[in-house]
C-alpha cells in the first residue's frame, strides 16, 4: 500500500498580519522562526492586504515599516488572487477576507508556508491545498 506524501517544505514564507505585528514587537518565537527560514534560504513575502491591515500612514507604523523593509517583498496582487480568495470564502463561510487573500497569495505563488497568529482560520482556508503549509506564531 502506497503512502501519500506531503510535498517538500515550501521555499516561500508568507507573513500574515499577526506575524508582521509579532515581528514588529520583537517576539522571540516569531523572530526565531523567521531567522530559521532565512537561514534555510526561504524567500519572504507579505501580501499587500497585510500592509493595509498593519499600517495607517502615521509615525506609529515605524516598527512595522522596519519589518517590511528588512525581511519581505510585497508583490502586486493580481486579479487571480482575488478570484481564488473568493472561491476559498465560498468554501469556508465566515472566514475573513484578509485571511483568504493571504491563503490565495500562497496558492497563486505555487505554495508557501504562512506564518500566522490565526492558525485555525488560515488552516481551514488552506485545507484543500497541500502546497500551503500553516504555522502559528
Amino acid at each position: 500500500m502506497a503512502r501519500s506524501r506531503r510535498p517538500a517544505p515550501p521555499s516561500v514564507l508568507i507573513l500574515d498580519s499577526g506575524a508582521v505585528i509579532a515581528l514588529s514587537r520583537q517576539e522571540p518565537r516569531a523572530r526565531a522562526f523567521l531567522q530559521r527560514a532565512v537561514e534555510l534560504g526561504a524567500w519572504v513575502e507579505v501580501p499587500v492586504v497585510v500592509v493595509a491591515e498593519t499600517t495607517r500612514g502615521t509615525s506609529r507604523d515605524a516598527a512595522v515599516n522596519r519589518v517590511l523593509k528588512a525581511v519581505a517583498a510585497v508583490p502586486d496582487m493580481p486579479e487571480a488572487v482575488g478570484r481564488t480568495a473568493g472561491a476559498l470564502l465560498g468554501k469556508a463561510p465566515g472566514s475573513g477576507v484578509a485571511d483568504a487573500l493571504v491563503v490565495a497569495h500562497a496558492i497563486e505563488v505555487g505554495g508557501g508556508l504562512i506564518l500566522t497568529s490565526d492558525r485555525r482560520d488560515v488552516a481551514l482556508l488552506a485545507a484543500e491545498h497541500p502546497e500551503v503549509w500553516v504555522q502559528g506564531v
